[in-house]
Order: C-alpha cells, then structure tokens, then sequence
C-alpha cells in the first residue's frame, strides 16, 4: 500500500507512535553507527548475491544487523540477485512483510517480470492485476495481455492491444507476442496501419512509418521516403523543390525540411524558403512559423540582418520569444533607444521580470533619463540575484544578501526526525545509498505540513544532506537561510583542489550547486556524473592529465576525486580562454567548441550583453546562476562582497585559442 493511502491522513505524533509499536527503531547512537558500519560493510558483497559476509559475522553482529531499519534493504538486495535461485516461500515471506516498502516493491517487480520470462504468465497476471493494473506501463500491460492470449482469453486483449500498438513509437519488446497476436488473426487493418503512420509521421519516426508502410501501399512507402529525405539531407531536398506537387503532404515536408536546415544554416534556410514560399499553397500558419524560426535562429546565431527579419516579421508571429530576441539583438548592437521600444512591446509580465527591469533601467541611464533609470534599478538591487547584484554595482551600493536562520523548533523537529520513513532516508544517505534516500525522502515529505517540511529541512542539513535541505526549504519558497541554501561541504577539498587549478574555490562551489546541488552520485541524461557533473570521457582524459588513478564510475562518484577533476577542467577552461571566467562558465556547461563558435569575430563585447546573447537557453541560464551563486558563496566564505561585474568583464574574439 502506497504511504499516500495509508498514513497521509493520521497525524505525525501518531505515525511515530504507531511505528514505535511495531518497528524496532534503533536509540543509542552506538548501536546505530555499529549498524551502519556492519551495513556498509556487507552491502556491496551482498548485493552481487552472496550471504556469506552476513553468516560470517558474530551472532551479536548478526542480530544488530538484523534490527537495523536497513536490514529489508540488505535482504531485497540479496533476493533480487538471486531471484532464479531462491524458492517462491522466501520471496513471499519477505512481500508479506515488506512489501510495502520501496524494496519490497522493486522486488515484487523484478519477480513478476522474472515469472512472465521464465514462462509463468498467469503467475505474472495475479501479480499484475493486485498490483499493476491500470498504471498505464507498456511492457506490464502486454505481458498480462500475452497472458490472457496463452489462456484463450481473447475476448479480453483484442481492444486493448490495438490501443497499445497504435502509438507513434517502436513500442517495447515485451509488446511483440501481442501484437503478432494481432497480425496472425488480422485484427489490423488498413485503417489501424494508416492511422498508425500518421501518428509516426507526426512523432518524426519515419522508418517506423516507412516499416508501416509497406503494409498499406506504395504511395505510403514514398511519402516516408520523402520525409526521410527532409530529415536526412534538407537542403537537397528544398532544393529539389520543383520536383514536389502541390500536396498538403509535400507542403508539409518543405516546411520541416526547412526547419531542419534553418538549425544548422538559418541564410541557406532563408534563401531557400523565399524561393518556395510563394510557389505554393502554404497556410498562413506554415508561412508565420517558418518565418518566425528562421528569423530567431538568425538572430541566435548573430547574423547580419537578424533584427530586420525579427521585426518584419507579421504580429501575429510576434510572441514573446520574438521579442526577447529583438531586445537581445538591440543589446549587442548597444542600441539603447531601440532596447527601450522592444521592451515596452513585450507584455507586463515579460517586463516585469529582472531581466528585462535590469536592462530598462540599464538602458535608460545610457539615453539620458539618469533618474528614472536610477530608480528602476534601485528597486531592483533589493533582490538577492544575479540581476539584483547587478543592479547593485550600477548604483555602487552594497548587496542585499538578507540572511536570515530559520527558526527550529526542538519538540517538532525531533518529532519529525523519529518518523519512519525520514529514518529510512536518513539511513540510506548515510550509508552511501543516495539516491534511494532522495527518492524516499520525496515520497514522505511531500506528505507533511508546512511546518514538519521545515524542520525537515533543517533536519537534512544537519545531516548533510544538502540537496534535501536545499529543495525542501524551497519548496516552502524559504530563501533567505544562505547557510542552508549555499552549503560548504568538502570545504578543505575544494580550497586545496582549486588552489592547485588556480581557480577560486568560491567559483567551484558555484558550478557544484549549479551543477548538482551538491548530489555525490546524481547523474544527468546526457551521462555526466557527480558532485561536478563531469562526463566520464572527460574525467577520463584530465585523470590522466593529473596522475590521478581513474575506475570511471567510481571515481566520478567519490567527492574528493570528483572535486579535484572537477576543478582541474574548470582551471584548463580558464587557461584557454586566457582567464575569462565567463567563457570558461560557458564552456563548461556547453563545451568548448560551441562557446567558440560565439565568441565575437572581431573586438569585443560587454560579458553581460554576450551572456544574455548565448544561443542555449540552459547555459544562459547556467551562467548567471553560477555568477550569482558565487558571489554568496564569497561572502559565506570570506564576509565579504565580490562584486559580480567585477568577474564578469569583456568578452574579446582574441580570447579564442587552439583546442587542447
């Protein structure tokens, strides 16, 4: 059962009386390091599938262990790795107890896929209905449907089946008996393989829909080849246009192949599309939106010509990406005056964000109107942010840094502290075991009240456990406790690593918490790992650079080790562009081939005005967070401000050099 439908409702003192009652909770703080030790100790062995390491220990140990609110996650492991091994009776003896528990349940999944493998349908399908059903996951609801086709059950897969195989994506392995149910009693039809390929064809999956194809008629098969085509090379194929009829189909595919084209050359894209636009029947929706992502890509990418076609571009298509990208053009081009204009066409609310409220009160003091610019931006400096900072340096005055510790409340806090669930947590961070115990601190805190969500908060950093203290105390919209929200952990590692990179440890602590919110083993979905977010290919390559011994994962995940490659990269990004902070934040975060690709070709540029201008919204945003984030960082470390303008200079084209 779901903590949501058990417990949300009983009150807090309640749930920890009632868990009391029933849960050995651990209270000397001995046995409980003893139990973490003994854990630690066993866990990684026990994981791989062997016991021994526990019937090793002394009968003390043993039962020490085995009191420990980890202990179901010591046995689950063990199950889930010998899952073809052991008998049924242990996995249902250990369900009947902890099954409600998260390693319970990864268990009772790993079994019902096991026994829907190895053959057993219906002992997957019993499985399946308690606990699955209608949770709309693909590979579980066709496995039960292979069930019900091996048990004669017909009359109960065919609906739902062909509403699984009508996606517009290649569905999961597990669908494939089921579906070949369907081809062999020739339940598709023309009707379903076409609605299919139109929902492929929207979802850009166009060998899936040339696969399709095949079984509708060869009118289809072309018009996926045709699609491929635009994807594949979209230049040829605009340039071939003379070929294409006037079908709403062939309009279609110009208009993706020239969105295609514009990401990687928006004039080749422009030029093309002039030529085509009007020698067909192209709705004014196609015409607007082609227009208007031509013309943000060409501003994106500094093109000559870029504001003309922003602002030329119809009303109707004049949305507010349009408009924060004719402001930004009119940023590096310095032209304040026409800065003003693009800001007071963009709705209040995009004008009243600090971004824009900084350059209006930026842009006013450079055409004259030193009073009213001054004023914008007095308001402004009262924010703790990069903006605010900002703000702040114009008027020469000092950061509004605001901290302010909030309150704990001893008698509610270590209330909080004895709840089941946060123990689970708490345990499974300290033993190592991070992202179960993010993951079972989501599940539980989301459920308190304001105030438990509060001490929860003060509770993680306590412990260390930054990440939660972070994001609980934000999800209150708590932000002016800087000890909790800029943490300094591993403090003597980043000093040192820094120093040995000449780096300031303040800016790696701004990349850290950017990066990961300081989350030892979080990895991204590109695949960068760690405190530092470092790609292993590239800890890889500095590991060597540095002598340090590198086991990939392993390494990327121990703090100390991540740290010190995490800061020797940022120090080689300084080195190559020769100090720049900015570009070397930049690179960090895209890479350095693209941040070459955006530095000015000549001259140079306000590193406020290139920041604003960089082409990712994600690495835009990176930059200004990490700035900000240091400048706190420096006053937590030093008492002291660190003016934010100070870091952040010009931009040269000189500042370009050779990749290492």
């Amino acid at each position: 059962m779901h903590w949501k439908d058990s417990t949300s409702s009983i009150p807090l003192r309640l749930t920890v009386f009632l868990a009391a009652l029933f849960v050995g909770l651990p209270t000397q703080a001995a046995d409980i390091d003893r139990q973490r030790a003994l854990f630690q100790q066993v866990y990684e062995t026990v994981e791989r599938g062997d016991w021994s390491p526990v019937d090793q220990l002394s009968s003390d140990q043993q039962t020490l262990l085995e009191s420990y609110v980890l202990w179901p996650d010591l046995r689950a492991a063990w199950l889930r790795a010998n899952l073809k091994k052991v008998d049924a009776a242990q996995i249902d003896a250990f369900l009947s107890r902890h099954g409600s528990l998260k390693p319970g349940r990864e268990l009772r999944y790993r079994r019902a896929l096991q026994l829907a493998r190895g053959g057993d349908l219906e002992g997957y399908r019993r499985i399946y209905e308690q606990f699955y059903q209608g949770q709309e996951i693909a590979r579980l609801d066709c496995l039960a449907l292979q069930a019900e086709v091996e048990a004669g059950r017909h009359n109960r897969v065919n609906q739902r089946a062909v509403r699984l195989w009508m996606v517009g994506t290649s569905q999961v392995e597990e669908c494939d008996p089921v579906f070949d149910y369907l081809y062999d009693n020739n339940i598709l039809g023309p009707v379903e393989y076409r609605q299919r390929f139109e929902l492929a064809i929207d979802a850009r999956e166009f060998q899936l829909a040339r696969w399709l194809a095949r079984s509708i008629d060869q009118a289809h098969v072309s018009e996926a080849s045709g699609w491929m085509k635009a994807s594949s090379a979209p230049e040829k194929f605009l340039a071939s246009y003379k070929q294409r009829a006037n079908s709403s189909t062939h309009r279609e595919q110009l208009v993706y192949a020239t969105e295609r084209l514009t990401y990687r050359d928006p004039v080749a894209a422009d030029r093309l599309w002039s030529a085509i636009s009007d020698r067909y029947g192209f709705s004014e929706s196609q015409k607007l939106l082609t227009a208007r992502h031509i013309a943000l890509w060409m501003a994106r990418d500094n093109l000559p010509g870029g504001y003309v076609a922003l602002a030329g571009l119809p009303k109707a298509a004049q949305d507010e990406e349009v408009m924060r990208w004719r402001a930004r053009t009119s940023l590096r081009d310095t032209n304040w005056h026409r800065l003003l204009i693009d800001i007071s066409l963009m709705s209040s609310k995009e004008q009243d964000t600090q971004e824009w409220t900084y350059w209006r009160g930026y842009a006013l003091s450079k055409t004259g109107q030193s009073d009213e610019g001054r004023d914008v931006l007095k308001a402004l400096s009262q924010e703790r942010s990069y903006y605010g900072f900002l703000a702040a340096d114009e008027l020469g005055q000092p950061y509004a840094l605001d901290h302010s510790r909030l309150a704990a409340d001893t008698a509610e806090m270590a209330l909080v502290a004895k709840h089941p669930g946060l123990v689970r947590a708490r345990e499974l961070f300290f033993v190592g075991l991070d992202g179960r115990g993010r993951s079972e601190w989501d599940a539980i805190v989301r459920y308190f009240s304001d105030d438990e969500k509060l001490q929860a908060a003060l509770l993680a950093d306590q412990w260390g456990w930054h990440s939660r203290a972070i994001s609980t105390a934000a999800s209150l919209g708590e932000y002016d406790d800087l000890a909790i929200r800029y943490p300094l952990p591993w403090q003597q590692h980043f000093e040192t690593s820094s120093s040995a990179a000449r780096i300031s440890p303040t800016w790696a602590y701004g990349i850290a918490r950017s990066e990961s919110l300081f989350m030892r083993d979080v990895r991204s979905s590109a695949g960068a790992v760690g405190l530092m977010q470092l790609m292993p290919a590239t800890g890889r390559d500095v590991a060597r650079d540095i002598r340090l011994p590198y086991s990939g994962l392993a390494t990327l995940t121990d703090p100390v080790s991540n740290i010190r490659l995490g800061t020797t990269y940022l120090g080689q990004m300084a080195s190559r562009y020769n100090g720049n902070q900015v570009l070397a934040t930049a690179a960090y975060n895209a890479g350095p081939r693209r941040v070459d690709r955006w530095l000015p070709d000549q001259g140079s540029e306000d590193a406020r005005v290139w920041i604003e201008n960089i082409p990712f919204n994600e690495t835009r945003s990176y930059v200004k967070r990490v700035f900000s984030a240091e400048a706190i960082f420096h006053w937590r470390m030093t008492g002291q401000v660190r003016r934010v303008s100070d870091l952040l200079g010009t931009v040269r084209s000189q500042q370009k050099i050779a990749a290492r």
